[in-house]
């Protein structure tokens, strides 16, 4: 969820002009990536927790994607935008790790 709280703080200062386009874009990837954790969680089998785990990984691609985009158009300092990849890299192996046990206790 930290994760969510930094994009929230990190794009609040993004132009007005991108209020609905890549400001909107990126809190809704960052906010999906923790709303299918908890969704998943949820579920009764490893098998479709794992697929959540998955989309989850998605959302955090799109957000990296988007991070490379906000640092290009100077949306994001350097400094904001090491910190980011930084986060985003560290909650990927954490999701990798947990994909892999989930599909493993699956089998």
């Amino acid at each position: 969820m930290d994760l969510a709280f930094l994009v929230y703080e990190y794009t609040k200062n993004f132009p007005k002009s991108e209020m609905f386009g890549l400001q909107s874009q990126m809190r809704r990837s960052a906010v999906s990536v923790v709303s299918n954790i908890a969704e998943g969680s949820q579920l009764t089998s490893d098998k479709q927790f794992a697929k959540f785990i998955l989309t989850s990984k998605g959302s955090l691609a799109e957000l990296e994607t988007q991070r490379l985009i906000s640092l290009k158009m100077k949306y994001l300092s350097e400094e904001q935008a090491e910190d980011f990849a930084n986060r985003i890299s560290e909650l990927d192996k954490m999701l990798y790790g947990l994909h892999r046990k989930l599909a493993a206790a699956s089998l």
